[in-house]
């Protein structure tokens, strides 16, 4: 496995080794002791696994409030997606800032993205399947969101006519108009 750093340090791209041969190819695509030993010091509790028909669709940006704040392990098993983290960990240098890796199950790329962060994905082909571990379980009551395409994230989504969304991601508000529950470790 190798990472690569990315534009906010906290948000890890993983590049986990595959063997293949005539037969298609193998990947261990999570293994606890090696991802502490590189710094992934988070115990996941859930997997979940969403599965987006049409090219364009858009969930997110989405996150868990403490106390039940997620961390995320993402990866695309089918299809080919955009990944979105966006810091929203006030008094972060990089509050307001994102960063967007394309997941493929071409590529095998995952995307470790700590709490304090929103996570969103676009489809970006027909039938994508995605399937990310939680570091805490779905909470409802605990539920965020910041509207995908606020103007002040200026997040340079792919270019798609008309994303699909769900009404709550449709409606969700800007990241200024919420109150982030998440204050950055470092900050005075």
């Amino acid at each position: 496995m190798k990472l690569e750093p990315l534009a906010i340090p906290d948000v890890l791209l993983i590049i986990p080794h595959r063997f293949g041969d005539n037969r298609g190819f193998f990947a261990e695509t999570y293994n606890g002791r090696t991802y502490r030993d590189v710094g992934i010091e988070c115990e996941f509790v859930q997997d979940n696994h969403s599965l987006s028909d049409k090219v364009g669709t858009v969930r997110g940006l989405h996150f868990q409030k403490p106390p039940a704040a997620q961390a995320k392990l993402v990866r695309c098993g089918r299809g080919a997606i955009f990944d979105v983290a966006v810091d929203i960990r006030v008094g972060s240098p990089t509050y307001g800032k994102w960063v967007g890796y394309e997941l493929s199950a071409d590529n095998g790329l995952q995307l470790f993205i700590p709490a304090g962060f929103a996570h969103g994905f676009m489809t970006l082909k027909p039938g994508s399947e995605i399937v990310y571990k939680c570091s805490d379980y779905y909470a409802p009551e605990t539920e965020g969101s910041v509207r995908w395409d606020d103007p002040d994230l200026g997040i340079e989504w792919p270019d798609v006519d008309n994303p699909v969304l769900s009404e709550k991601d449709a409606e969700a508000p800007s990241l200024s108009q919420i109150n982030s529950p998440f204050r950055w470790e470092n900050s005075q």
